[in-house]
């Protein structure tokens, strides 16, 4: 009787549980029986271990052989266990030694040919393993610099079942010719999903074409509009923009996610992590360094945007958006079902999802926008622009977005329609976004070290308790503030965001602390009540 054992990963939501593959053979009749928990894709992987293995040259045993995965009371899915059962079954035949592949973790899909094919979510696969003490990784040649983001891991790529056996055995390693030059690698096919290419919200448009990046210097006008986009990026609030249709606010919102500051190591490993479970990783882009931008259409439903799915959640909008943001143009159009499961990640920055399979928690810690007209035709506002809603038609749709969810945004811009003088550049080029992004890099440095001692990073992320006790303003700052709640204006939460937005506003005119200026801007831009301050974020 033969035995032998491998390891490989088994991904729940965005998080790694390193399963142990054994295999066992006895004499008796061949047969191959998998069990542990397997989902259809991972049974189908019999026919493909057993072709691969014949046609890498390796003879396959003609024994009673079963293949177990443990924990069995994990669910498992996907072909990433296909190299760890071959090496599992070639040391129970003891065509290779089950000591070598005992303690290395294994992740790949084989084709029938014996090549090995990149799967999905390789990234936190092989932080799993590391963090459960492994240090031997073989993962596809395709996704070997995804895994060697992971410090402290020796990673192999290989590119055939073949070239492994070899490495294995302390054989000449063969030659694998690679795919013809001038046509797409089919060998890619696997990190993506079919339908989650740049065409799906996954970058700003004019990002999408040829090469060129949306820059603040395009948008004519919307002073306001655009210092509450500075603010957004330096303290990381939620922001609304409502205004007549061709005012400007998407190209504002697209404009957004380049103003932020690059993304930390920490915080690329964690977005590419989630983009590489969710199949939206490019190829030959290991790391994202940049905040990510998701714009999902109004259609999308509650599970494609907080995450859900068939079995095993997989990550929605919310989570695509993470360190970056998610911009979500006609928001009264989304149902209400959708907009008000977006409640509990703007406050706690993760997604918890239960389901019969399982319950996963996903990260979701994103900087949303929300765009908005004043009604249906969109001329509300419009002095002289012929609206025809009926006043109930537009209490209605505007109430499409409740209170609980608007008490959670920060900031509330209206965007006025720009003039001729504005739209054909007589009054000047506005900042460029290169100007915007150094000011919020450095509003962002004077924030982190005045946290340095917190488990926060921006001002968004503050605790009220916090801001009330121990990051006190300037004498006398919140008067006007406390009279507003004393009227209802602002609720207990709506004060706190008050108070992160006026250390936001502080920390871009490079101020220690902020003074009653800085609170009636923070409150001009949650209320839209005017209190008669200048808007400029960088200076008085």
């Amino acid at each position: 009787m033969g035995f032998a054992r491998a390891c490989s990963v088994a991904l729940v939501g965005v998080e790694g549980v390193v399963v142990e593959v054994q295999a066992d053979l006895e004499p008796g009749v061949a047969a191959f029986t998998l069990v542990g928990l397997p989902d259809k894709s991972l049974v189908e992987s019999r026919d493909r271990v057993r072709a691969a293995v014949v046609n890498s040259g390796a003879e396959w045993p003609q024994k009673k052989l079963t293949v177990g995965l443990s924990p069995a009371s994990v669910p498992k899915s996907g072909s990433g266990f296909d190299l760890a059962v071959a090496c599992a079954v070639l040391g129970a035949a003891e065509r290779i030694d089950p000591a070598m592949v005992a303690d290395v973790v294994m992740i790949g899909e084989l084709g029938l040919d014996g090549r090995v094919r990149p799967v999905r979510g390789v990234l936190p696969a092989v932080l799993a393993a590391a963090e459960a003490g492994y240090e031997q990784v073989v993962v596809p040649e395709q996704t070997a610099g995804e895994a060697a983001l992971v410090p402290g891991v020796s990673v192999l790529g290989v590119r055939s079942l073949r070239q492994l056996i070899a490495v294995l055995c302390d054989e000449p390693v063969p030659e694998e010719p690679a795919d013809g030059q001038g046509r797409p690698d089919a060998m890619l096919a696997g990190l993506m999903i079919p339908g989650t290419g740049l065409g799906t919200g996954l970058a700003p448009a004019a990002a999408r074409g040829d090469g060129h990046r949306p820059d603040l210097a395009d948008v004519a006008g919307q002073l306001r509009p655009r210092q509450a986009l500075e603010v957004a990026a330096a303290g990381g609030h939620h922001l609304l923009l409502s205004g007549p249709p061709g005012a400007g606010k998407t190209m504002l919102a697209e404009r957004l996610s380049a103003v932020l500051p690059p993304l930390t190591r920490q915080e690329s490993l964690e977005v590419t992590a989630v983009h590489s479970v969710a199949g939206i990783l490019p190829p030959g882009e290991p790391l994202v360094s940049r905040a990510p931008y998701c714009a999902p259409h109004h259609s999308a439903t509650m599970q494609s945007l907080v995450g859900g799915g068939n079995g095993i959640p997989r990550p929605g909008a919310v989570s695509l958006a993470h360190r970056g943001v998610l911009f979500l143009d006609e928001a009264p159009e989304f149902s209400g079902k959708a907009l008000d499961a977006l409640r509990q990640p703007l406050e706690s920055g993760h997604v918890v999802v239960a389901r019969a399979a399982g319950v996963v928690r996903l990260p979701a810690r994103f900087l949303m926008v929300l765009a908005a007209n004043p009604c249906p035709c969109g001329r509300h506002t419009l002095t002289g622009a012929g609206c025809e809603c009926p006043p109930s038609v537009v209490r209605r749709y505007q109430a499409r977005l409740s209170g609980p969810l608007l008490d959670r945004v920060d900031l509330r811009v209206e965007v006025e329609p720009v003039d001729r003088a504005d739209l054909l550049g007589q009054g000047g080029r506005g900042e460029s976004t290169e100007v915007v992004a150094a000011r919020v890099r450095d509003a962002r440095a004077r924030a982190a070290e005045r946290l340095a001692d917190t488990p926060w990073t921006t001002n968004s992320e503050v605790s009220g308790h916090e801001l009330r006790t121990r990051l006190l303003m300037a004498p006398g700052a919140l008067a006007a503030a406390e009279r507003d709640l004393e009227r209802g204006i602002l609720t207990a939460r709506g004060l706190d965001r008050v108070l992160r937005v006026a250390w936001t506003v502080a920390d871009l005119r490079g101020a220690d602390r902020p003074d009653a200026s800085d609170v009636a801007v923070a409150l001009e831009l949650r209320t839209g009540i005017q209190r008669g301050v200048p808007m400029g974020a960088g200076e008085r």
